[in-house]
């Protein structure tokens, strides 16, 4: 990234991969204003202690606010002169978007409407904000590149974060703004979320509680180390979408536009077997899980392995974290947290 001090805002900052940017754009030595609601889909402490460190870093702002708070939105818009957004912010976790599919509506998609709005009054430079591996859908070409139709999503989840990607691709065309989506595949690592699959299987295992093994572990994921999605974003956001001048209405492409509009995979090409993830967790924490076998949940995929060769070619994105590394260094994280010896 260009040695350019920047005015960037992150949304979800509480979160686990907007701490972990944070953390790197002020490294980086831009300014950083952090928005987040800290909701309690999961424990909040865990939100309120990532935030306690970034209070301590000279450069960071946090605004506690919900994205779909139009008004507010748009006046720190105005206040802030923001150079880059990033929007990480989002109702996750798409089990819960069975039980309260009103909350994924107001925040990923209300809330996304405000961020563009605030973008296009402001000047935005670059606008950078999170999709996800789960708008593939029923897509069972693997691994999923970012060229494939993606109209045909099996959960609300998915619906609304395919449609976070046509409104940016509208405000592109309408108005000039660059945005990039980046469609996040299986983030893991220290401070990660709860609802995650490292934490939920340490957790388990360390409690003598029984591990749902979906599918007899035979489902596939490109996992990806936190530090790796970071160093991506990072480079993302100093690359500004561009037209793409070979696109053609005759035969589009979903990955990029005539307009400032990219679509990316964001994850590691080194695909592994939920039954290994979980062998290595039984050798980090030293410890047999007590195994309990399920079907695949509704809205669930078998195989979600990413190609990211066109982020590798455009911002020389190289994940590098090995999945042995990666687990070794959430445990050891997890046990410091909780204070289990």
């Amino acid at each position: 990234m260009p040695d350019i001090a920047r005015n960037v805002l992150v949304t979800g900052a509480a979160g686990f991969i907007g701490f972990h940017l944070s953390k790197r754009l002020l490294e980086m030595g831009h300014s950083v204003v952090g928005l987040d609601n800290v909701n309690d889909y999961y424990n909040t402490q865990l939100k309120e202690d990532r935030l306690s460190i970034l209070k301590r870093e000279d450069g960071f702002k946090f605004v506690r606010l919900h994205l779909e708070d139009e008004e507010r939105i748009a006046n720190l818009f105005r206040a802030e002169n923001f150079s880059h957004v990033i929007n990480l912010a989002a109702q996750a976790g798409m089990p819960y978007s069975l039980k309260n599919p009103q909350a994924f509506v107001k925040s990923n998609v209300m809330g996304f409407l405000n961020i563009l709005e605030g973008c296009r009054h402001s000047g935005i430079e670059h606008l950078v904000y999170a999709s996800s591996s789960s708008v593939f859908g029923l897509n069972t070409t693997t691994p999923a590149n970012i060229h494939q139709n993606v109209d045909h999503p099996i959960s609300l989840y998915a619906a609304t974060k395919k449609s976070d990607e046509l409104m940016a691709h509208a405000y592109s065309h309408l108005y000039g703004i660059p945005t990039t989506g980046l469609r996040f595949f299986s983030v893991y690592g220290p401070w990660g979320r709860p609802d995650g699959v490292a934490y939920l299987w340490t957790r388990a295992i360390l409690k003598n509680r029984p591990v749902k093994v979906y599918n007899h572990g035979k489902m596939r994921r490109s996992f990806t180390y936190v530090s790796d999605i970071v160093e991506g974003v990072a480079r993302v956001l100093s690359n500004p979408a561009v037209p793409d001048p070979e696109w053609t209405g005759q035969c589009p492409d979903p990955g990029s536009s005539s307009s400032p509009y990219r679509i990316y995979n964001i994850g590691n090409s080194n695909v592994i077997e939920l039954e290994y993830f979980l062998s290595l967790l039984e050798d980090l924490l030293g410890k047999k899980a007590i195994r309990k076998d399920m079907p695949i949940p509704p809205g669930d995929f078998t195989d979600n392995a990413a190609d990211v060769s066109d982020l590798m070619r455009d911002v020389g994105y190289n994940p590098s974290t090995p999945i042995e590394t990666g687990l070794a260094n959430f445990v050891a994280w997890y046990k410091d947290y909780h204070n289990v010896k």
